[in-house]
């Protein structure tokens, strides 16, 4: 392998085949067994209808190049292209993660029909165009088997299914315990939380609840491995268990966020002249910079970012800490057809890099190099919501993109007395002067404009 082509960190746990970058390329290796089973399914024709329906990415055969590119040891070479922006379960809303979920049971019952199955069920298989999910790893299909079991089922009730449960179920946001444990909600810890009321749920009861009790009896016991090469499982029901996962995953919803899309179309409006100026110079500087990607922190309900593409951005990468907003984003990109990403963010404590070698899972600054950036009625919130000190939010917020546009409330602006109302005001250098100047020394300010007496927009690009 020569010194150009890259081995990607995450990918080492298929012996099968490896992720390789050379430059913005992405190649892939495959070996082994797993060549052979490459060949069975695209000689099929399968993975070509799966790529022109948009579930699988797509794929070149470029094995011809393997030398050219510095990667000797492959039977097969792909090339694909690249994901603008990689994200994980645990940055997504929960409709994300059930469109997610519904795409890879979809995938599946297509590809059980003709003669072929999904060898895992990581969630991290599935990346997202838009709001449009996108099956990536190839290597996973394989030739099916009469009577095998579903080998991954576990597995897919850890990354999708237990997820979706404690939203839908419990109203409780899984972000957090998801990035702590990123195999997943394991079912023996989600069962200890299930009202027993809920209990008697079927999807509860056959994917929670037994599989927890088998999973701490093969615990026990020595005797479940052996029982498990032996069982068998009909197709009918292999794709009956898929069927009945994809109705009860379609019904799920959060109680919390029922109201949540009737309530912003009821209450919203467009018409403050605040927000027109916002509008206005958000569009001035996307003509100007004319980025192919821009973040969007603090996208709330996609406003911004909707103006933002209508000037001309590429692609918008959304990033809130509020789930109802988010769904609102998710469902404003579905119905407009937005190239909107609206993912869930704890800016004081972004997702960081993690996982085997601690690179397995790339870290919010390494994944992507955007070209602009919003950060409109953002800086507040960790300046003094979170007590950054306003000179490394500044840092943060200018390391992130080459260009964009901030606001700053100012101390008297109503939003951050809001957060002062329930504090101490221990935050003397929050002025809007002092803010200009840490801009400055970082970036040269192109414009500033005062939308209110209290809150000031900076154009800035960075030196």
């Amino acid at each position: 392998m020569s010194a150009s082509a890259v081995l990607d960190p995450g990918s080492f746990r298929d012996p099968g085949g490896r992720i390789f970058r050379v430059g913005e390329k992405v190649f892939r290796s495959i070996t082994g067994n797993a060549a052979s089973n490459f060949a069975r399914a695209d000689e099929s024709g399968v993975m070509r209808k799966l790529v022109e329906r948009g579930r699988l990415v797509d794929f070149t055969d470029v094995t011809e190049q393997a030398s050219q590119v510095g990667i000797e040891q492959a039977d097969v070479l792909l090339s694909h292209p690249q994901i603008p922006f990689i994200s994980y379960p645990y940055e997504w809303s929960f409709s994300l993660h059930k469109v997610a979920a519904l795409a890879h049971l979809d995938l599946h019952l297509e590809l059980l029909a003709q003669d072929f199955t999904l060898s895992d069920a990581t969630a991290y298989n599935m990346q997202f165009d838009g709001t449009r999910p996108v099956h990536i790893d190839h290597l996973s299909i394989r030739p099916y088997e009469e009577g095998e079991i579903w080998a991954a089922h576990r597995q897919f009730c850890m990354q999708f299914l237990n997820p979706l449960l404690m939203w839908s179920m419990l109203d409780l946001q899984p972000n957090h315990w998801f990035r702590g444990s990123l195999e997943g909600i394991a079912p023996e810890d989600l069962a200890k939380l299930v009202p027993l009321r809920k209990r008697l749920n079927w999807t509860v009861l056959t994917h929670v609840i037994a599989q927890a009790t088998l999973q701490n009896r093969s615990v026990q016991t020595t005797t479940g491995s052996s029982r498990y090469r032996e069982a068998r499982l009909p197709r009918s029901s292999f794709e009956g268990m898929l069927r009945g996962l994809r109705g009860a995953i379609a019904k799920m919803e959060v109680p919390s966020h029922k109201t949540v899309w009737g309530d912003y179309a009821n209450n919203t409006s467009y018409a403050a002249p605040e927000a027109e100026a916002k509008h206005d110079l958000v569009k001035e500087v996307v003509a100007a910079i004319e980025p192919g990607m821009l973040y969007d922190l603090g996208c709330n309900t996609g406003d911004y970012s909707k103006s933002a593409l209508e000037a001309g951005a590429g692609k918008v990468i959304g990033f809130d800490f509020d789930h109802g907003a988010l769904e609102i984003a998710f469902k404003r990109a579905q119905l407009e057809q937005l190239d909107l990403l609206p993912l869930w963010l704890d800016a004081a404590n972004p997702s960081p890099s993690q996982g085997w070698g601690e690179a397995e899972r790339m870290g919010l600054a390494g994944r992507a190099q955007p070209d602009a950036l919003l950060a409109l009625a953002f800086i507040h919130h960790i300046a003094i919501g979170r007590n950054v000190p306003l000179d490394m939010a500044v840092d943060w917020l200018v390391s992130l993109a080459p260009a964009g546009v901030i606001e700053f409330p100012h101390k008297e602006d109503p939003m951050v007395q809001l957060l002062l109302s329930q504090r101490p005001d221990i935050f003397p250098d929050y002025r809007n002067e002092t803010f200009a100047n840490l801009l400055s020394q970082r970036a040269r300010i192109v414009k500033a404009v005062d939308v209110l007496p209290t809150r000031t927009l900076y154009w800035f690009e960075r030196n």
